[in-house]
């Protein structure tokens, strides 16, 4: 192929294109230090857009919980003009000038603090300061405000429930799964802590060039990096916040718990532990620290001990409707078993009192006095079913039947600090007396029939007993939401999961029952009873060796077609019929009729002061 000689011009021109290309090239990239400088100049900074909380409403849609906005104040120390009127400037956040010099120094030789990156001066500024502060922000150059969201709560209800938040520790920031960083908030308590995941939302991030002297030049990348915040879900509970504010001011100057079950899902329709606080005290403001070291610091009244889950308590005698169960089913009682009781009970070398009601009692009328006699036989001889010698194997079948009813263990309720109470094993009388020549009996352990002893239960578990007996031998997981709303879809848990059954046949019910409406109408609870309310539980005093009984009570109502179960804990209260079973046929009337038509028993409960003589006397006067 001849070379045409008519294309010499077109490769020269190519040629002395591409040499002047190359050229500029190694003139920008290799011999000038332009883009050098620029590049070095030039920072990229990665803002973080935190997200709305999701709220929490309760079960008829009122608001429990919302966000309020809360301040920090973050820095850039190459523009902070040295000049600036620095005591104006502590005057309107309200810090001193040492805080100030303090908040400004850092250690710019570290990896943490760069002198032309934000970091953050001050936090937690309330928005009230910060309006102020803000007229004059443009006085202060290299101050730029960050707004974050905090708890905040338009009602004083519910605060063991709803849980708190606080400041996520190193820990969890140092977990490489988590998207926490410092100074970020945490659900620590309640559901706030239960379902974070689902509260927290998701964080927006925004890439941004800045000069050396933090001036925004602009988006990274044209901002394709970017991306927006999305607000956590939102959660539907199942307390109503009416009933909730009525046992806890029934519960005012006393100690103990309130748990109130919807048996036909396992929904808690209020859970109260007393003594209580604000929720709002712990909103993470500026006063957040001296409230909480104070609620700590109160060993005699435990403000933070949710006892409605946390506590463990001798059950007292509403432990005997449970044994009753236990007993038909085992086949050693009857319905019409009788025993004579004669103000005490004695057998081999255990004797204990009882009260004087009538007698013989069969399992009916012995729920509705209460007698202790009756119990203690009744126990003895569920120990007892493969003989004297053998207690180790009535005690396992015993045991067994109680971790059917959920106690023992935790029931699962959707909060973290949930306790599972006791139920004495064999194992552990083999080691109690574990001596020569002693091998307990029966009689070492017959205080169990009357709910004393070992027996440990939450006022939970108490509330579920009492919804077991309403459904006739099953359960479901007690439980504090109901719905969860993520903006894109609502999940519906309305519908009970989890049915739960205990090994009883449904016609040992009808007796106990029966026994339990006997004790409202005619018996030891009869000062629960509602008119118009058929109502039936069984009241306790549970033994305190460290002071005053605890005054116990369960129920459910109505007896056909139950839709509450209840329990009632009052420390130091004395006998079950006088202080917890009149909050319990109050609460259940406040529930199913929507008031309460006993002003004087209700006047009378909510003034019953448990506490005050326990004060010390310069709390005491504080509080008058």
């Amino acid at each position: 192929m001849k070379f045409d000689t008519k294309h010499i011009p077109i490769i020269i021109t190519f040629s002395l294109s591409s040499i002047l290309l190359l050229f500029k090239l190694a003139q920008l990239q290799i011999f000038s230090d332009t883009y050098k400088r620029i590049a070095e100049k030039t920072v990229l900074d990665k803002q973080i857009k935190y997200p709305s909380r999701g709220n929490i409403y309760d079960r008829n849609d009122r608001l429990l919980t919302y966000n309020k906005p809360i301040y920090d104040l973050e820095c850039i120390y190459n523009n902070v003009d040295p000049d600036m009127d620095t005591t104006f400037f502590c005057e309107l956040l309200e810090i001193d000038r040492a805080t100030f010099e303090n908040n400004l120094s850092k250690d710019w030789r570290s990896n943490r603090f760069r002198k032309s990156l934000p970091y953050t001066f001050l936090s937690k500024i309330s928005p009230e300061r910060f309006s102020i502060f803000q007229e004059h922000l443009f006085r202060f150059p290299g101050f730029y405000p960050v707004i974050r969201n905090i708890r905040s709560y338009p009602h004083s209800n519910a605060p063991h429930i709803l849980g708190y938040l606080g400041e996520v520790d190193l820990n969890q920031i140092a977990n490489e799964h988590t998207d926490y960083h410092r100074g970020d908030f945490i659900g620590k308590s309640g559901l706030e802590n239960t379902y974070e995941n689902l509260l927290k939302g998701k964080k927006g991030v925004r890439f941004l060039m800045k000069d050396n002297i933090g001036r925004e030049i602009s988006s990274f990348n044209d901002g394709k990096l970017d991306s927006l915040s999305e607000q956590g879900a939102d959660l539907y509970a199942t307390i109503d916040l009416e009933l909730q504010a009525y046992c806890e001011e029934l519960m005012q100057n006393k100690r103990g718990s309130i748990v109130v079950l919807e048996p036909s899902t396992g929904e808690v329709l209020s859970m109260v532990s007393a003594p209580s606080y604000d929720p709002n005290l712990l909103n993470l403001d500026e006063n957040r620290s001296a409230a909480y070291r104070a609620l700590r610091l109160d060993k005699l009244q435990k403000p933070l001990l949710d006892r409605s889950i946390s506590a463990k308590y001798p059950p007292g005698s509403i432990f005997k409707p449970i044994l009753s169960l236990i007993a038909l089913q085992e086949g050693v009682m009857s319905p019409y078993s009788t025993v004579s009781c004669h103000g005490y009970y004695e057998y081999r070398t255990f004797k204990f009192g009882c009260h004087s009601h009538a007698t013989p009692c069969t399992v009916k009328s012995a729920i509705q006095h209460s007698c202790n006699s009756y119990f203690f036989e009744m126990v003895r001889k569920v120990i007892e079913k493969e003989g004297f010698s053998k207690p180790e194997i009535g005690l396992n079948i015993l045991k067994d039947h109680l971790t059917d009813f959920g106690l023992g263990k935790s029931l699962g309720i959707d909060l973290p600090s949930e306790k599972s109470g006791f139920i004495p094993k064999p194992e552990y009388y083999d080691n109690l007396y574990n001596q020569p020549g002693v091998n307990w009996k029966s009689t070492y352990i017959m205080s169990i029939g009357i709910g004393q002893g070992e027996l440990d239960l939450t006022t939970l578990q108490m509330a579920n007993l009492a919804a077991i007996i309403a459904n006739r031998g099953y359960y479901y997981t007690p439980h504090l939401i109901k719905g969860v709303d993520t903006g894109q879809s609502f999940s519906d848990f309305s519908t009970p999961a989890n049915r739960k059954v205990v090994r009883i046949e449904p016609e040992h019910f009808d007796p106990v029952i029966e026994g339990m409406r006997r004790a409202i109408l005619y018996g030891t609870g009869h000062r629960a009873n509602t008119a118009g309310i058929s109502i039936c539980g069984k009241t306790g005093t549970s033994q305190n060796p460290h002071g005053d009984d605890h005054s116990v009570f369960f129920a459910f109502a109505p007896r056909e077609n139950p839709v509450i179960a209840i329990a009632v804990y009052v420390e130091n209260a004395g006998f079950g019929g006088d202080i917890a079973a009149p909050i319990a046929g109050l609460v259940i009337e406040k529930y199913i009729k929507g008031e309460v038509k006993r002003p004087k028993l209700h006047q009378l409960m909510k003034e019953k002061d448990l506490i005050s003589k326990d004060l010390p006397k310069e709390k005491e006067n504080e509080n008058i």
